[in-house]
């Protein structure tokens, strides 16, 4: 009987406490929402770390099917099954490409605030007048309707750097991170927006402000982008002339590979900035610059992000109505390579998984342009009247008319166009081809007049030299040659002990490059 009591007594507690608890959370809804968000956050753990959901067992990073703001069957080709995620991550990365990744995923701060506290804040630039098509930009029709809204508001303000906006549509941090990493992958050429944000949230997890980041090149925007779209146009330009897409990406590819050198220590290198000017960066660089040149020649490029035993970056190209993975970072060896170009995913699961809404990118399974050989079938598309001229205009990629034209009208097209060319340049770039240094003596021997008269201190100065003399120049920064050719002695004139000097070079088009010192002597 004494247990009986003890048990009864037992439940009645338990029903009490349950009470209690209710009428505790309707009167602290703040304590429900705390409670809310614990719960949220054990089970989101559980669908990124391997472990069963709802039944679906799913790869590190992956997202389920049905995430709130995402639409998994964006694919209009129906035939394309969509990627398969590896059982497991990359554990077994060749060892000469070991260590060659360094992508930075999205990432998002949070302050919370008081409702009324950002009243002042406005939704700047809203793109209502903006349209992106999911051939070139399928991470925008990933989105659903009201998240599509806000992709638009964050890249029109993030085009025009804007610091911070009120959302033009409710979201909360979840959401607005997936946005935002949706803008970010679509766009290398807002090369200037960091991989980070902020967000000032109420009580209840609604956004009230984004605040975005940008990188140092911001500064100086107009400037910035005058040297990227001209770093851009002298591959841009070669490439158009090549008569079918694989052959135009291959170029691409092979160009980008020559130019850049992987260096995890570069500024910039999250960026197609680093890529294309700087030419010193991480797996991000390579993979936005390719992404962005082409889709300035109307081949759809995706950029994809996932693990290569580390945090990876690589992209996703369309060939004839098929798709294949393109790691360029990793085909960058001595020799170019083309181990990793133009792959399936089959053959790339056992390096390379996709993470976040890359994989909600089209499956890779083409075979027609795999790898480096020539196109068993291609349409050519003939001579471009005009080459596409590098562009930040998001809507399209630039288009231009084609015709057939003969082998001898075609060589003295493009002579007395290089002519123009070259006249155009130079009167641009306010020289004479008189001012032209087209050899080294001369070269060091304008470097030295121009650093004796800056003198000690911080400086820039520049000069112009023919292409044919470019890769001597940078060969002799690479070797140290420079230092024997005109710094030493200068140094020693002015009483100087130390130097250091960072590069930058300007394509000015005709075959010229402009090349900017800038310059510390103490």
């Amino acid at each position: 009987m004494k247990i009986l009591k003890k048990i009864l007594f037992g439940m009645a507690g338990l029903v009490i406490a349950f009470c209690l608890g209710i009428l505790i959370c309707a009167l602290n809804p703040s304590l429900t929402n705390f409670l809310a968000g614990k719960v949220n956050a054990v089970e989101s753990e559980k669908e990124t770390d391997g472990s069963e959901t709802g039944g679906e067992t799913r790869a590190p990073g992956q997202l389920p099917q049905g995430v709130p703001g995402v639409n998994a069957d964006w694919i209009s080709d129906r035939e394309n099954r969509g990627y398969l995620v590896p059982d497991s991550a990359p554990e077994d990365v060749p060892e000469a490409v070991s260590g060659r990744t360094g992508y930075e995923p999205v990432n998002g701060d949070v302050q919370q605030v008081l409702d009324g506290e950002t009243d002042g804040v406005d939704p700047g630039e809203l793109g209502e007048n903006l349209d992106f098509d999911p051939l070139y930009y399928p991470y925008y029709a990933m989105l659903d309707q009201d998240m599509q809204t806000l992709y638009r508001q964050i890249y029109a303000n993030a085009a025009q750097a804007a610091p911070s906006f009120s959302p033009a549509v409710d979201v909360d941090l979840e959401r607005l991170k997936r946005v935002f990493e949706a803008v970010y992958n679509d766009h290398p050429e807002l090369f200037w927006l960091e991989t980070g944000f902020s967000c000032k949230c109420l009580e209840d997890g609604s956004c009230v402000e984004i605040l975005l980041r940008y990188n140092e090149t911001a500064n100086d925007l107009s400037g910035a982008k005058e040297i990227f779209f001209s770093q851009a146009q002298s591959i841009l330009t070669e490439a158009a002339r090549l008569g079918n897409d694989y052959e135009k990406e291959k170029y691409v590819h092979d160009a980008l590979a020559q130019r850049i050198r992987y260096d995890a220590s570069a500024g910039l290198n999250q960026s197609a900035y680093g890529g294309l000017v700087i030419a010193r960066t991480v797996c991000a660089g390579y993979a936005r610059a390719f992404q962005y040149l082409l889709q300035q020649l109307e081949i759809p490029c995706y950029y994809c992000t996932g693990n290569a035993g580390e945090n990876h970056a690589w992209d996703i190209v369309r060939i004839g109505g098929e798709y294949y993975n393109v790691d360029v970072t990793w085909d960058d060896t001595e020799e170019i390579g083309y181990d990793y170009f133009n792959k399936t995913d089959a053959e790339f699961a056992p390096t390379h998984v996709r993470t976040g809404l890359s994989v909600y990118l089209p499956a890779c399974m083409g075979t027609e342009f795999a790898g480096n050989k020539e196109p068993a079938t291609g349409e050519e598309t003939g001579e471009p009247e005009e080459t596409p001229a590098a562009s930040e205009e998001p809507a399209k990629p630039l288009t231009w008319e084609s015709r057939g034209k003969s082998d001898e009208e075609k060589r003295r097209e493009e002579e007395e166009a290089a002519k123009e060319e070259r006249l155009r340049s130079l009167e641009k770039a306010g020289i004479t081809e008189e001012d032209v240094l087209s050899t080294m003596e001369a070269y060091y021997a304008d470097c030295a007049e121009q650093l004796k008269k800056a003198g000690t201190g911080e400086h820039t100065f520049s000069n112009v030299v023919p292409g044919s003399l470019w890769n001597t120049v940078e060969q002799a920064y690479t070797g140290g040659g420079y230092r024997s050719g005109y710094v030493d002695g200068v140094l020693k004139e002015l009483g100087a002990e130390s130097f250091y000097i960072q590069l930058q070079v300007q394509d000015l088009g005709g075959g010229y490059y402009r090349i900017y010192h800038n310059v510390l002597v103490e």
